[in-house]
């Protein structure tokens, strides 16, 4: 073997070993999400600020929370947003905790994640494509087709879960449905999951890490328009 192709070998296995080696920590990462309990004082502070919520309310927004971070890890790292008021609440009560959300990030992320605001589709595009790739991220983590959704994950259907005022309101597309007869806001996801909101389709994924062990290519979720049909969520 010349020494060339040796050289060429060997670059191939590093590049190799390092991919490996990523694909690992990430699912480690991954996995310490998935598993992370919130701190006590984290959980009193979301409480205290809202006491209608029962245990089991709580307990699913800190899923909702921990969809948000695990939609973030997927991204690659790449900004996202907040479509949960109520999830956002919490983590506004897990950053004043800075110790704990410091080593949190660390252990989950290798750096810190800053706040976002919670938004719906608007103006700011880079909001939108955030919003999109919390879409894009949380519906692979739930096993959902995010072209051709069948249900939503959790972190967007939370806010009309749990009847939070002032909440965002999610729907799989409903044939330009956008208010209940209450006249609250209607959110679509079929303008999360197409060009036709405002004519990009920045943050939806390419290829995509489903379930942080394969490369999903995301062709093989099925393409389309993004029509969902049907309205309701889980």
């Amino acid at each position: 073997m010349s020494a060339v192709a040796i050289a060429i070998f060997s670059l191939v296995l590093i590049v190799a070993m390092v991919k490996i080696w990523s694909l690992r920590q990430r699912s480690r990462r991954a996995d310490f999400i998935r598993t992370y309990s919130f701190p006590a004082g984290v959980l009193d502070r979301f409480e205290s600020a809202h006491p209608a919520l029962s245990p089991k309310d709580r307990h699913l927004v800190a899923r909702g929370l921990r969809q948000f971070f695990l939609a973030y890890l997927g991204s690659g790292r790449k900004p996202v947003s907040m479509p949960s008021r109520v999830v956002d609440d919490l983590w506004h009560a897990f950053i004043l905790h800075t110790r704990h959300y410091q080593a949190f990030c660390t252990k989950a992320f290798g750096r810190f994640m800053h706040h976002t605001p919670a938004v719906v589709l608007g103006a700011n595009r880079h909001s939108n494509a955030g919003l999109r790739r919390t879409w894009w991220y949380a519906c692979l983590e739930a096993k959902i087709d995010p072209k051709k959704p069948d249900r939503l994950p959790l972190l967007f259907a939370l806010d009309e879960q749990l009847k939070i005022e002032d909440g965002f309101r999610y729907r799989l597309d409903c044939s330009g449905l956008r208010r209940d007869p209450d006249g609250s806001r209607i959110h679509s996801s079929g303008d999360l999951s197409s060009r036709y909101f405002d004519g990009t389709t920045d943050g939806l994924g390419g290829s995509s890490f489903g379930q942080w062990g394969d490369w999903t290519d995301w062709a093989d979720w099925g393409g389309g328009d993004g029509d969902g049909g049907g309205c309701g969520g889980d």
